[in-house]
């Protein structure tokens, strides 16, 4: 005898599963709206306010990558996203600490830059973790206002 399975992600009603989809496209657009961001800062730096200047790429790349866990990684919760994102970002700044030839070279290419940086900074922590932070207020509280305002409708 067969046991049916049963499909979480999907519903009679499909209301579960178009939930779903429009959560992963609000994540999908933060990550790109974080990348051009990012980017941005790194453009036009001699425009922007010092500290803006100075600290804004590394929050918005550890904000991506919060982001991209929560694209890849919903429904579970926000807090789990922040975890792994503050794990993965101090991975990454930390690998700057090993100097190997051959990763070098990927570092000196744009895409390589990107991802893996150049050097160890103390102060890239903070500025992850304060990315990071942000980018979990941000999720709770659209999150909240979009029940508020659903309640409001009813």
């Amino acid at each position: 005898m067969m046991i049916p399975k049963y499909d979480f992600y999907s519903s009679s009603t499909g209301s579960h599963s178009n939930r779903r989809h429009s959560s992963r496209m609000l994540y999908l657009g933060a990550v790109i709206l974080t990348v051009l961001l990012g980017l941005a800062s790194r453009r036009y730096e001699a425009v922007l306010p010092g500290w803006i200047a100075a600290h804004a790429g590394d929050a918005l790349w550890a904000a991506m990558i919060y982001w991209g866990l929560r694209l890849l990684t919903w429904p579970r919760r926000p807090f789990l996203a922040a975890i792994g994102a503050l794990l993965f970002s101090y991975f990454i700044e930390c690998s700057q600490l090993y100097q190997a030839e051959w990763i070098n070279h990927i570092r000196v290419t744009t895409l390589g830059a990107l991802i893996l940086g150049h050097g160890f900074l103390v102060a890239d922590l903070w500025r992850y973790t304060a990315g990071v932070g942000i980018a979990l207020v941000l999720d709770i509280a659209g999150r909240w206002i979009c029940r508020y305002v659903k309640n409001i409708h009813k």
